[in-house]
């Protein structure tokens, strides 16, 4: 630990190596936990109906292994290192030659230099164990939603009770500061829910998104929502505009919240009181 506190790039570029296997992990769980929830609602709309249980096979995190989802090819140890091997197998499947998309090292490479900017900030501390946490969950999030237009209870409810459970000490904000971040997240955006839904009869948002920014809240206390949410709502309609303009996105198809506040949330982690600090020295 001496060695690690007086090196503070040996620490970071440790907790690289370390976090390419965690983003490894979180590719899995980006694929595997929509069909999961997609499959318990099925049951539960069996039980409803009162119908048999549909016989499903097991399906998980961690089973069945992962394979190509073309030729069913199981996926080797050495074909799953993170980076090197889409590297090493020129990006294809190495039985049908399927191309993998580039999205899975680029996951993984996001999640390492996230995690090591957070151990170069905060060195060998709690700080650095709170941060790779919120790193990891906001990053599993933000593809999720991308890909679902969802943002399951499973990830948002943990991480907005330990955000409140870390800050017991204090090492973003203090509790308090904490509890009402996590309020003021909740409910910034629930009432801009129900402003627009009373305004033009459409729902604009979902109920994810308040869980999320509560979370953020709870993790980084209310002075970083203001910050959280300006960057996301700037980034997200300007994003969300060029879409409709140069791509011909419909209109009628929602644009998912989730990465914008996910990416918002992680600046606000990074440089949020600076931030802050710079636009008040305006006044």
């Amino acid at each position: 630990m001496d060695i690690l506190h007086a090196e503070p790039a040996l620490f970071a570029g440790l907790v690289f190596l370390f976090s390419l296997l965690v983003g490894s992990f979180l590719n899995v769980v980006i694929h595997r936990l929509p069909k999961m929830m997609e499959a318990e609602w099925h049951v539960q709309c069996a039980e409803l109906r009162g119908e048999p249980m549909p016989d499903q096979p097991r399906y998980n995190l961690w089973l069945p292994r992962s394979a190509c989802i073309k030729c069913g090819h199981q996926i080797t140890a050495l074909e799953n290192i993170p980076l090197l091997s889409w590297l090493g197998l020129r990006g294809r499947c190495s039985a049908c030659g399927t191309p993998i998309s580039a999205r899975y090292p680029l996951v993984e490479l996001l999640t390492a230099l996230l995690s090591a900017a957070a151990a170069w900030k905060w060195g060998v501390s709690m700080q650095t164990l709170g941060a790779l946490f919120l790193v990891w969950t906001l990053v599993a999030l933000a593809f999720i939603d991308l890909d679902t237009t969802l943002l399951p209870d499973s990830l948002t409810l943990p991480l907005l009770w330990l955000g409140l459970l870390f800050n017991l000490g204090g090492h973003f904000a203090s509790l308090p500061d904490a509890v009402i971040g996590a309020i003021a997240g909740y409910g910034v955006l629930w009432s801009v829910y129900w402003l627009f839904k009373f305004a033009t009869g459409k729902e604009g948002m979902g109920y994810g998104d308040f869980k999320l920014l509560a979370a953020i809240g709870a993790w980084l206390g209310w002075q970083m929502l203001p910050v959280t949410l300006l960057l996301s709502s700037v980034v997200g309609a300007a994003i969300g505009i060029a879409m409709i303009a140069l791509f011909k996105h419909d209109r009628r198809v929602p644009i998912p919240f989730g990465p914008y506040l996910a990416g918002g949330g992680l600046v606000a982690l990074f440089f949020g009181a600076d931030l802050t600090q710079a636009y008040l020295a305006q006044f």
